[in-house]
């Protein structure tokens, strides 16, 4: 068994829902494994990873409104608010979603069901950089 260790880094554009797996599995291909565990970690607490279907965008406008509507910006009650009106709510939506994934690697492909993607789910209004780390078990 192998372990091996890698940073992939992106500048979001505010809000929304970005497509990752690609990424995902090109260092998975860069390094060879055919069979492992792929373990994924946000440091974030305004951003989270997500999955949610890949192949109709339509799917991901949904999922972006049920979070614009169920917690929403601008609510009188939010205290955290430094940052601006998304602070809290941004807070929020990263612990209704997940920091991390553990996905199985077979035959040199992430092992997902057909429609699924892995995406960074940016919470923030304006733009930022986000760090995502990939820790991969290398069996064969």
């Amino acid at each position: 068994m192998e372990w091996l260790s890698e940073t992939l880094s992106y500048s979001t554009n505010g809000k929304g829902m970005i497509m990752i797996t690609a990424d995902i599995l090109k260092v998975i291909q860069h390094w060879k494994i055919t069979t492992g565990m792929c373990f994924l970690f946000l440091p974030h607490t305004s951003a989270s990873l997500t999955m949610c279907e890949n192949y109709d965008p339509e799917s991901r406008e949904d999922v972006e409104n049920y979070y614009e509507q169920t917690v929403p910006e601008n609510q009188p009650w939010y205290k955290h608010t430094l940052e601006g009106s998304d602070d809290s709510p941004s807070h929020i939506r990263s612990t209704l979603t997940h920091s991390s994934f553990t996905i199985p690697i077979d035959k040199g492909k992430l092992g997902l069901g057909t429609w699924q993607g892995i995406f960074l789910f940016e919470h923030r209004s304006n733009p930022h950089h986000r760090n995502i780390s990939i820790r991969c078990m290398k069996v064969n």
